[in-house]
């Protein structure tokens, strides 16, 4: 069995508390893929001392020469990228082609934020007065604490570490426990690459022993947190009493708007997709459905028909649609919502059953369920599932489509399936979210554009683009008088 240990200062180290906990499959729960070190708060202030031993040289290094490590790191990524897919299939559990693109998406990341070290772009604007010059700068925020999820344990961690470092930052990586394996593949590809000693650490465990003291730690100057939004606003609390900064990105409750000029089977596709790509388990999945009451009839039909044709199973089989969820905690959960919708009048479709047969025998799986006659005020039309459930709301105009869609806490993704190119264009105006597809579903976002949400998603910063440095960096206003004599802005002379 494999042991893995944290990185703290370029050396591979156990943890203080000498425990240990154990990585398994969730579609295979007794195989154990390996050990990872339970880590606790001295663990975390080594992590902590050793960014800040590193953090002056690191700052100094300038950024295209950063951005040339991080190079290495996409290069190295492309090179491994089929046998880190599986490692992430085994623990995580979702299909193969998903995993590749979880990996994709970290290239895609290195790449980007790479080229970003020859810009890294502030601003030069006139000065008020005769021989001055004003510009502006990004510089170092300091130690990043950066806390990940599990269902894209490669991607997300793109997200933060990559531009975290390109900004001159040293990080502290505290993976999701159900993941921890992911997390280690890639720091091992950082530590390959050439980065200093120091530079990133990575101290795994949960959330209480490892988490919240990485967030309350002094010396630590930002919090870089995706999950759920209640851990988040545990986050912010956190935070705000000491003063932090802090990044949350969230929950969402995403919808799909079917129109009845839509292109049916394309719209079906994309509510497949949406509802049940990743077992459901994105936040920007499709979970409500909100359908013109004219081809509502037709459209469920269809998306039974093609919901009833996936098959489930081990992630690593090419015979696999939908996977496992990712533990026993989030299957009993699912199935709760189940029972849930039926006890508030909504008519089951078809699912709503944990799948014990085949290749389903010894994992966490969960069959595809679709909830119809749904009121917006339902609680499995409000709350964050996070699992391959997906409700069907109807209604009779587009501005009551979009009253639906806005009527939630969350305001992350949405998407409307449309011919009319005026219809789509009020969509994209009047939806309150801070991701809007048209004729596409809710997932699938690029790199090079912001990432983030509106309302109980987020705190209002956006990840991915040239905006993530505005979580990563602090602006420097500089001014350069070259007049030779004190000259006194505001005030006339």
């Amino acid at each position: 069995m494999n042991i893995y240990k944290n990185y703290i200062n370029g050396e591979w180290v156990d943890s203080v508390s000498g425990e240990v906990f154990e990585n398994k499959n969730p579609a295979h729960k007794e195989e154990v893929i390996g050990v990872f070190q339970k880590s606790v708060a001295e663990d975390v202030e080594k992590g902590v001392a050793a960014a800040a031993e590193a953090a002056e040289a690191w700052k100094k290094t300038p950024a295209p020469k950063r951005g040339e490590i991080l190079y290495k790191v996409g290069e190295t990524l492309v090179r491994k990228k089929k046998e880190l897919a599986r490692d992430m299939t085994r623990e995580m559990g979702k299909v193969l082609k998903e995993t590749m693109g979880d990996v994709q998406e970290a290239i895609d990341m290195t790449y980007y934020i790479a080229g970003e070290g020859r810009r890294l772009l502030g601003e030069t604007t006139p000065s008020e007065l005769p021989d001055k010059f004003c510009m502006t700068i990004r510089i170092p925020v300091g130690i990043v604490a950066a806390i990940t999820p599990w269902n894209f344990p490669m991607a997300i961690p793109s997200w933060k570490l990559l531009p975290a470092l390109m900004a001159g930052n040293t990080v502290v990586f505290k993976p999701a426990t159900d993941t921890p394996l992911s997390a280690v593949n890639f720091i091992k590809i950082f530590e390959e690459c050439g980065l200093p000693r120091g530079v990133l650490n990575l101290i795994t465990g949960s959330g209480k022993d490892v988490g919240e003291p990485l967030i309350t730690h002094n010396e630590v100057k930002l919090i870089s947190f995706t999950g759920s939004t209640e851990v988040g606003q545990g986050v912010a609390s956190l935070c705000a009493r000491d003063i932090k900064r802090y990044s949350l990105e969230m929950g969402g409750k995403n919808a799909i708007i079917v129109m009845d000029d839509a292109d049916l089977d394309l719209a079906v596709e994309g509510a497949v997709w949406g509802a049940f790509g990743t077992t459901g388990q994105r936040c920007t999945a499709a979970s409500r459905l909100v359908v013109h009451k004219d081809i509502v009839k037709r459209f469920t039909n269809k998306l039974i028909s093609k919901t009833g044709a996936l098959r489930l199973g081990d992630g690593l089989l090419d015979s696999t649609d939908v996977g496992p969820l990712i533990n026993e905690n989030q299957l009993n959960k699912i199935h709760e919502y189940t029972q849930i919708g039926i006890d508030e009048g909504a008519k089951l479709l078809t699912g709503g059953k944990i799948c014990k047969e085949g290749d389903c025998a010894d994992g966490y799986f969960y069959k595809p369920t679709i909830f119809t006659d749904v009121e917006r005020d339902m609680r499995i039309a409000r709350e964050e599932i996070f699992g391959p459930t997906v409700v069907i709301i109807t209604i009779g105009s587009l501005e009551e489509a979009i009253d639906v869609v806005n009527d939630t806490e969350y305001g992350l993704s949405s998407a409307i399936y449309t011919r009319d190119v005026n219809k789509a264009f009020v969509a994209m105006r009047d939806i309150y979210t801070g991701i809007t597809y048209i004729n596409s579903s809710t997932i699938g976002a690029e790199i090079h554009l912001p990432f983030g949400g509106t309302k109980g998603t987020g705190n209002g910063h956006r990840e991915a683009g040239t905006t993530v440095f505005d979580i990563f960096t602090e602006w420097k206003s500089i001014y350069v008088d070259f007049s030779g004599k004190l000259q006194k802005a505001q005030i006339a002379g």
